[in-house]
């Protein structure tokens, strides 16, 4: 941490070599293409160094601090593209949404990765979103750009798909 603070090369290759497995898997929540994910690890990383001095250790852990930067430039760039299509199906309020119990709970880590993976990527996005990272419909729906309805249908697809997938197990 000293040497990243003092913008030492080898202290932050060590950091980003230290921590890329994890943030690998993070970001592959997100997008499909290899390059697509070491790009956002890459942008959440020089966001970590560059403000690596405004990390302050009495508010958290700076893994924790780390993991959000990097998550939070891996919405950014799914934000900022515009042609991203998402395959959905508009929810109207009056048909209603109720959140059953997190079906992930009770998985291990490679477990929930291994299913998640099987979910088309932007119903695995918003999976991840809401159960994993505990994000609510409305924070979504603004980081993403899309409607509520939207990861509405998207939370009930994953549900849905993960019970089939559940029932008859890999």
């Amino acid at each position: 941490m000293a040497g990243c603070r003092r913008r030492e090369r080898q202290s932050q290759e060590k950091l980003y070599r230290q921590f890329y497995p994890v943030l690998f898997v993070l970001c592959k929540n997100f997008f499909e293409d290899k390059h697509d994910i070491v790009t956002a690890i890459n942008n959440g990383m020089l966001k970590v160094f560059a403000n690596i001095d405004q990390y302050d250790a009495a508010k958290g852990g700076f893994f924790s601090w780390m993991y959000t930067t990097v998550r939070n430039a891996a919405l950014t760039m799914l934000r900022d593209r515009k042609t991203q299509a998402f395959d959905y199906v508009e929810i109207e309020d009056k048909m209603g949404f109720v959140s059953q119990d997190n079906p992930l709970e009770q998985l291990s880590g490679t477990d929930i990765h291994v299913y998640l993976m099987q979910l088309p990527v932007a119903t695995r996005r918003i999976c991840s979103l809401f159960y994993m990272d505990g994000f609510s419909v409305k924070e979504i729906a603004g980081s993403l750009a899309i409607s509520e309805g939207t990861v509405k249908w998207h939370l009930s697809e994953s549900r849905n798909r993960l019970k089939v997938i559940f029932e008859n197990p890999l």
